[in-house]
């Protein structure tokens, strides 16, 4: 290091300026060639950061931190998982760094949701680099606060995400902070991902702590966790940082919510407002282990002698895309209970019937109600007059087409209506764990819900194909249970403990006729084009 303002950048004698001349001891030379090849050596030694307690202190990495490290090295493709204030941003600020001092003429763009919050990371990397001695440093040309130009011709620039911010930059190495809070994502990352991974070894990292699912961010992480990607998913726990204890996870959930600490500190996934299940229902859903399994068909629930039972069923084309599904539902019981599940994408509509008889038989010949698309129609009619299960559900008069039930607007929007209010009332206990993971991504799609694009909604079908039926007449006949009737009350008790002690308001299931459902604390109306 020198003290020489002539060798500083714009008097800033602790960053060397472009064109300063340094002469290598063979010591220097030592380290420089050990710094050059091993990034963890090199923050370690020759960085420094501003701890809230200290000051500027030398860069210690903690287990993990050294790991990520070597993994963003390593991997030409990162996606990282990461509880918050466990150190991640300013981890990912010293490597980048190390490869921007260490790294002729290469390109890093710093985005995130916000450009003061990218600006922020450059403000970190100078800090670390007015810690480098001068013969580590190439010298630097340009730095201001959304950008660092070196004398290598390497340089970093910061911004906002969004489609052009990078536009015309040929970018060797792309970081992403904090992108599941990226509105737009996918838009930007669309736009992006092309452009970056056009060179054979430019890199991507993305960072991020947990933030819902079914963004972009949820997307890739996944993707990397099934190996289904060029990403390599790292994650840090909020039991790695030290400090961090059963004791201090006891004072955050009490100084916040067990909601909160799980997606912020617990790396959960959990809906959001876009789902159709609200994120506190789809923390308390907890899957189990089937208590018998054969050949894609899964019991939680051993047949009960005088139980009645409910079996949904949706087929697909047994093409290995969609799923063909059935659950079956003890409505004997309350809360209504998942005893099992089927599910196979290979199976043929020409065999399914068979399967389904198999085992609607074995829970007291439960009702079978099948949602008949064109595959369906054809499971329904095998089913019913071939091998002629009796108890298949017929929606009007006795024809063919009507055996099952039209999945219209009508039936899917009281179908998702019911099925929210019975999870989150706890009417309906769930426990197969690709019911579950499917309602995590079952999200509003204009006027409709539906699986987030890449995911499926075979099973969810199976809940809201039911979550209909039990609003029906035929299911009040069957059960003795007027669940309609109970849901509409407790709304409206609701309503009232919300209200000031006047005001009409109907609480009828029907006005004048006209038929309605309450979603989200409103009577939705059905036009008679709806009906039809």
């Amino acid at each position: 290091m020198t003290d020489s303002k002539n060798e500083g950048y714009l008097g800033n004698t602790l960053i060397k300026k472009a064109g300063v001349e340094v002469k290598y001891t063979k010591k220097q030379l030592g380290e420089y060639v050990k710094c050059s090849s091993d990034p963890c050596y090199f923050i370690e030694n020759y960085t420094k950061i501003i701890s809230l307690d200290e000051g500027l202190v030398p860069f210690i990495l903690r287990g993990y931190q050294d790991k990520l490290i070597n993994h963003y090295n390593d991997e030409r493709f990162s996606v990282v998982l990461a509880s918050r204030q466990s150190g991640k941003s300013i981890t990912s600020c010293a490597y980048l760094l190390w490869y921007l001092l260490f790294t002729p003429e290469v390109t890093v763009a710093v985005l995130a949701n916000k450009g003061a919050i990218a600006r922020e990371m450059i403000a970190r990397m100078v800090t670390m680099l007015e810690s480098v001695p001068f013969y580590l440093q190439p010298g630097v040309k340009i730095l201001n606060k959304g950008s660092i130009e070196f004398a290598n011709d390497s340089k970093v620039v910061a911004a906002a995400t969004s489609s052009s911010s990078i536009r015309g930059l040929s970018i060797n190495l792309l970081y992403l902070d904090e992108f599941a809070f990226v509105e737009n994502a996918e838009e930007f990352y669309t736009a992006t991902y092309p452009v970056v991974t056009s060179g054979k070894n430019s890199k991507v990292i993305i960072t991020s702590t947990a933030n819902g699912v079914g963004n972009m961010y949820h997307k890739i992480y996944e993707s990397a966790v099934r190996g289904e990607s060029e990403y390599k998913n790292f994650t840090i726990n909020w039991y790695d940082v030290p400090g961090r204890d059963e004791e201090w996870k006891k004072e955050t959930i009490a100084n916040t919510s067990e909601i909160q600490f799980q997606q912020e500190y617990g790396n959960s996934f959990l809906g959001t407002g876009n789902t159709l299940i609200n994120s506190a229902t789809l923390l308390g859903m907890r899957s189990i282990d089937p208590t018998w399994y054969k050949d894609n068909f899964s019991m939680y629930q051993k047949p009960m002698p005088d139980h009645t039972y409910i079996c949904t069923v949706d087929v697909a084309k047994g093409r290995g895309i969609d799923y063909s599904t059935f659950t079956i539902f003890d409505v004997s019981v309350q809360p209504f209970k998942q005893a099992a599940t089927y599910r196979d994408n290979m199976i043929s509509p020409m065999l399914f019937p068979d399967i389904i008889n198999k085992y609607a038989k074995a829970y007291n010949d439960a009702l079978v109600i099948i949602e008949n698309n064109a595959e369906g129609s054809m499971v329904a009619t095998q089913l019913h007059y071939d091998i002629e299960y009796e108890n298949v559900f017929v929606q009007g008069l006795m024809k063919a087409e009507d055996i099952g039930v039209t999945m219209n607007r009508k039936i899917k929007r009281i179908g998702c209506s019911t099925m929210k209010e019975l999870l989150e009332e706890n009417r309906l206990e769930l426990v197969d764990r690709y019911a579950i993971t499917e309602l995590m991504t079952f999200i509003n799609k204009g006027m409709s819900f539906e699986a987030d694009k890449g995911y499926h909604d075979d099973m969810v079908m199976n809940i809201v194909l039911f979550s209909w039926f039990v609003t029906t007449q035929h299911f009040t006949y069957m059960t003795n249970h007027a669940v309609k009737d109970l849901l509409y009350a407790e709304q409206q008790k609701m309503i009232e403990d919300d209200m000031l002690p006047a005001g009409v308001f109907d609480t009828g299931s029907t006005t004048n006729g006209q038929e309605s459902f309450v979603e989200g604390g409103d009577r939705w109306f059905i036009t008679q084009e709806e009906i039809s």
